[in-house]
């Protein structure tokens, strides 16, 4: 109950500087979700990621650390942390955005993350391990327009997505 109260409240701030935008739908948090939220909210359309994966070694099970967005050219503070393990990285093209995330979760963490684009390219990270979940928008042109969740300092214990049309106010 919490978590959909942090969420509410994120986007409340949200609209207080612009109204909810159109379409708009919100793929629920998967995971345990103990530790401190997050929200990659920005002004702005998407234009990369990064994902950092913690690599368990010796065992079959990596966690994902943290996330990063880029709206425009600035990229939003890390989701989670950043300083285990590895970092991948994938920047959209011109009128690319991602339309579905999916991946798994397995004991508190989230184990595996895979964005895919509205051109059919993906950026997956971590290992399939652990109980699925699939997340798109509900609304017909809609797009990913940011992540939320909650961390625990030292992986994503949760990750929810919140989906909208994207319109370009200088056009």
């Amino acid at each position: 109950m919490l978590h959909h109260f942090v969420v509410l409240s994120a986007l409340f701030a949200m609209s207080m500087s612009m109204p909810l935008p159109d379409f708009y739908s919100y793929s629920p948090a998967v995971g345990d979700g103990s530790g401190t939220e997050f929200s990659t909210a920005h002004d702005g359309r998407i234009t990369g990621i990064r994902v950092y994966e913690y690599p368990n070694y010796g065992y079959y099970i990596s966690y994902i650390n943290g996330i990063q967005l880029k709206y425009g050219s600035n990229w939003t503070e890390v989701a989670g942390v950043n300083y285990y393990g590895n970092e991948k990285e994938m920047t959209l093209f011109n009128n690319e955005h991602f339309v579905q995330i999916s991946g798994k979760y397995y004991y508190g963490y989230i184990s595996e993350v895979m964005f895919v684009t509205n051109e059919g390219r993906s950026i997956r990270v971590g290992q399939p391990y652990g109980i699925s979940f699939n997340f798109y928008p509900t609304h017909d042109g809609s797009e990913l327009r940011f992540i939320s969740g909650r961390q625990n300092g030292f992986a994503l214990t949760s990750i929810g997505a919140h989906w909208a049309v994207y319109y370009n106010s200088t056009s």
